[in-house]
């Protein structure tokens, strides 16, 4: 594994994200929410960091990403921020927010960039936000598109199950992806769609196309950090794939530290001052 240096640093930009799709290279983005875990992953090489709400499910414990507010994700965003030299920052602008308001949806994303540091806003749906995303979009700030599983429309779809698998939905979210591009946003997510149809997406536009389970032939994949390193163990769909047991690795740990305490074991002498 490499690890960037401070000295052969250079900041990914939507510039570097075309560039990558127009040579066929593969886009790595994960999510992050704080300081420290944000340090490792920028260090590690990844070229998009999402700061996800799904910090309302892994960091706060909501059951949906509904209730994080906009607050919130600035909070995070800030201090993924100060720990990134080399990823782009993506952060997701949080339900409410957007949906149904140009004004609103303007205010939210500049409040984003301006208070956190952030390079980008993402934001879900299509041709119901084509307004609110041309009103972003009229200011400068780059916007990335999400399709097909649309978690902040959970309750609307009733069930996190794969999304278009019928032709009137495949129909419309190809329709949606273009009217995306055509609107200039810089890249699109699609989230747990059929692998043809994501595809078929990607082939079909000039912007990176990034996919969680969405199959192997879009320009990149994204994952949920704490899925991804096992810390959270009760998700477990088909897409995930996990690359360590952190939960394990570190309900280990504390149990040796209970015991070294318990025990007097710890602090020892050359512990102590």
């Amino acid at each position: 594994m490499s690890v960037h240096s401070s000295a052969s640093v250079k900041r990914i930009t939507t510039h570097t994200l075309q560039e990558m799709k127009q040579r066929g290279e593969k886009i790595s983005m994960l999510t992050a929410y704080d300081f420290s875990m944000a340090k490792i992953v920028d260090a590690a090489g990844m070229d998009i960091i999402l700061v996800g709400d799904s910090a309302s499910n892994v960091m706060a414990g909501h059951e949906t990403t509904l209730p994080i507010t906009l607050d919130q994700m600035i909070y995070h965003a800030s201090a993924v921020v100060r720990a990134v030299k080399r990823s782009f920052i993506v952060v997701d602008i949080p339900f409410g927010n957007y949906q149904g308001n140009s004004s609103e949806a303007l205010r939210s994303a500049i409040r984003i960039m301006k208070e956190s540091g952030a390079h980008a806003v993402k934001v879900e749906g299509g041709s119901e936000i084509k307004e609110s995303v041309l009103r972003i979009l009229s200011a400068g700030v780059p916007v990335m598109g999400h399709l097909g599983l649309t978690p902040q429309s959970i309750y609307k779809f009733g069930t996190y199950t794969v999304r278009a698998k019928e032709e009137a939905e495949a129909k419309k979210l190809l329709e949606d992806a273009k009217i995306l591009e055509e609107c200039g946003c810089f890249a699109l997510v699609l989230e747990k769609i059929p692998a043809k149809l994501a595809k078929k997406v990607s082939e079909s536009l000039s912007i990176p196309v990034i996919g969680i389970g969405a199959g192997p032939d879009v320009d990149g994949q994204v994952l949920v950090m704490h899925d991804m390193l096992g810390i959270t163990q009760e998700f477990k769909p088909r897409f995930l794939r996990q690359y360590a047991d952190l939960q394990g690795v570190m309900m280990e740990a504390f149990q040796q530290y209970i015991s070294d305490v318990k025990s007097r074991d710890f602090p020892s002498e050359k512990e102590s001052y």
